[in-house]
C-alpha cells in the first residue's frame, strides 16, 4: 500500500473521482482503488469511473430559480472535475444538464488515468483495515457498496447501515419510436424547445395504462429486502400510480406546457417523455419510468403507449439497493468518522442523494483531506451556499433521528432574510434569485480563499 504521505479512496464513482482529482491537484498522492472490472456491480457494464447508472441527466442547470442548478454554478466555481466533464459532454433537454453517458464516463477516466499523482488498484477491498498505514482513508463506495465492505463499516461505526431502494429507467432506440404520434418539445418550450420526445395520452388510454402498471408483474424480493423502502425522489412508476390514480398525470405523466403538434386541437390528458441520451441522438430514455417490473411486463406495458408499440429497448429498468450510514451521528463536520478521524466518507454513502450532490461531497472531503494533509486549518463553504447547506445537512447532529437521503434544495439553506423581511411576503421567484446572488458571491470568495492553501 502506499506511505503515509498519501491518501487512499475505496471506489472510483462520481465523490471518489472528484476527491481523487481534488486531492491531485494540490499536489498530493492518491491511489484510488475499484473492484471493478475484477468483480462488477448488478447494474455498472463498464470499469470506467464516473459510470452513470441511471438516469444521465444532471437535473436542472437554471442557477437562478433552482438549488441544483446552484450548486453546479459552485461546484464550476470550485474547479470540478464532474462538472467539466459534464459541460464537456453535455447534449440537449431543455433547460437541464444531461450528458452523453459514454462520453462523459470515458472523459472522468482519462483525465484520473493521465493525472501523474493518482494511482489505481484494480481489486475490492473489503475491509477497512487492509491498509498498511495510518494515512487518510476516503470511503466513496456509492449506493452499491459490497456487502463484505458494508459489514466492516458497521463494525467501525457500531450502527446498522440503512438501505432503500433506487430505481434505473429503460432507454429506448429512436427509430424504434413513432414519430407520426409523438413529437419533439420541451415543456413551455425551455432549451431549444425541443429536446424531448413526447408521447400523448387519451384519457381512456392514461386509465388503461395506470391499470396495467399496477396489475403488472414485479420482480421478487430477496428476504432482506422486503422491508427496504423506496427513497421518494426515485420512486418505481408502478408504485406511484398504487398511490392514486391522478397521480402520475401530476408527476412524470404531467401534460402541462405541452402541445401536440400532430394533433394540435386536442389537448392530450398525459404526456410521456424522452430524454436523449447519447450525442448521436439514438439512444432515448423514459423519463421518470424506473421501475420494479419484470422485464416481459415492461416490454408489454411500455408498449402501450403510443408512439412506442414497436419499441425496441437498449436497457430495460430494473432497482439496485442503496446502502447509506446515519451521518449526522457518526461524522465531524469535515466527512471524518468520529471514532477513527482518519476515515472519511464522501458521495451517497453519506445520506445525498443526486449526482452533483455525490460530487459535491466528494470535492469537499477531498479539500478536507486536503488541508489535513497540509497542516492547514479548515475552510468550511458558508452555510448560505449549496455546497455549505449539504454539508449541513449530513453533519449537523440535529439531524441524526429523522435523517433520511437528501437532494439539494432551497429549504437546506441558511435562511439570509431578515426578522422584518420574512413578515413580508416576497416573490418566490425574487426570493431564489436572491439566495442564488448572495450564494454565488460567498462561494467565489471561499474558493479564492481554497486556491491560496
Amino acid at each position: 500500500m502506499k506511505k503515509i504521505n498519501s491518501v487512499n479512496i475505496i471506489g472510483g464513482g462520481l465523490a471518489g473521482s472528484e476527491a481523487a482529482w481534488q486531492l491531485a491537484n494540490f499536489d498530493i498522492p492518491v491511489t484510488i482503488h475499484e473492484m471493478r472490472p475484477i468483480k462488477m456491480t448488478e447494474v455498472h457494464k463498464t470499469d470506467n469511473f464516473s459510470e452513470l447508472v441511471c438516469s444521465n441527466s444532471f437535473r436542472s442547470d437554471d442557477f437562478e430559480n433552482n438549488a441544483v442548478g446552484l450548486l453546479h454554478q459552485e461546484l464550476r466555481i470550485a474547479n470540478s472535475l464532474i462538472m467539466d466533464c459534464a459541460d464537456r459532454s453535455k447534449i440537449p433537454a431543455g433547460g437541464a444538464l444531461a450528458v452523453d453517458r459514454d462520453k462523459f464516463s470515458s472523459m472522468v477516466s482519462s483525465k484520473i488515468l493521465n493525472h501523474s499523482l493518482i494511482s489505481i488498484n484494480r481489486e475490492e477491498i473489503k475491509n477497512l483495515n487492509s491498509f498498511d498505514n495510518e494515512g487518510p482513508i476516503l470511503v466513496a463506495t456509492g449506493p452499491l457498496t459490497s456487502e463484505s465492505l458494508a459489514n466492516t463499516i458497521i463494525s467501525n461505526t457500531g450502527e446498522n447501515s440503512l438501505a432503500f431502494f433506487d430505481a434505473i429507467a429503460p432507454i429506448v432506440y429512436f427509430d424504434s419510436i413513432d414519430m407520426n404520434k409523438a413529437w419533439f418539445q420541451s415543456r413551455y418550450d425551455k432549451g431549444d424547445g425541443k429536446d424531448y420526445i413526447n408521447c400523448p395520452l387519451s384519457k381512456e388510454q392514461y386509465f388503461n395504462f395506470i391499470t396495467e402498471l399496477i396489475k403488472s408483474k414485479k420482480i421478487d424480493f430477496k428476504h432482506w429486502e422486503k422491508e427496504t423502502p423506496y427513497f421518494e425522489g426515485c420512486m418505481p412508476i408502478e408504485v406511484m400510480a398504487e398511490r392514486g390514480i391522478e397521480t402520475l398525470r401530476h408527476g412524470p405523466m404531467k401534460p402541462f406546457g405541452l402541445t401536440n403538434e400532430n394533433d394540435p386541437l386536442n389537448k392530450p390528458y398525459a404526456v410521456i417523455q424522452l430524454r436523449q441520451d447519447n450525442a448521436l441522438g439514438s439512444l432515448w430514455n423514459i423519463v421518470g419510468f424506473q421501475t420494479k417490473m419484470t422485464y416481459e411486463e415492461q416490454k408489454r406495458v411500455f408498449k402501450t403507449i403510443p408512439g412506442l408499440e414497436n419499441a425496441k429497448f437498449a436497457r430495460l429498468g430494473g432497482l439496485h439497493k442503496n446502502t447509506f450510514i446515519n451521518s449526522p451521528s457518526l461524522l465531524k463536520n469535515d466527512l471524518s468518522l468520529k471514532s477513527s478521524p482518519n476515515i472519511y466518507f464522501a458521495g451517497q454513502i453519506t445520506g445525498v442523494e443526486g449526482y452533483v450532490e455525490s460530487s459535491a461531497i466528494g470535492l469537499l472531503a477531498g479539500l478536507f483531506i486536503s488541508f489535513f494533509m497540509k497542516n492547514k486549518e479548515i475552510i468550511f463553504p458558508p452555510n448560505e451556499t449549496a455546497l455549505g447547506s449539504l454539508l449541513y445537512h449530513v453533519t449537523n447532529d440535529a439531524n441524526k433521528n429523522t435523517f433520511q437521503p437528501m437532494n439539494i434544495n432551497f429549504g437546506l439553506f441558511s435562511n439570509i432574510f431578515s426578522i422584518e423581511n420574512k413578515q413580508k411576503k416576497v416573490d418566490k421567484k425574487l426570493k431564489r434569485k436572491l439566495i442564488s446572488q448572495n450564494a454565488l458571491n460567498k462561494i467565489s470568495e471561499w474558493a479564492l480563499s481554497i486556491n491560496k492553501i
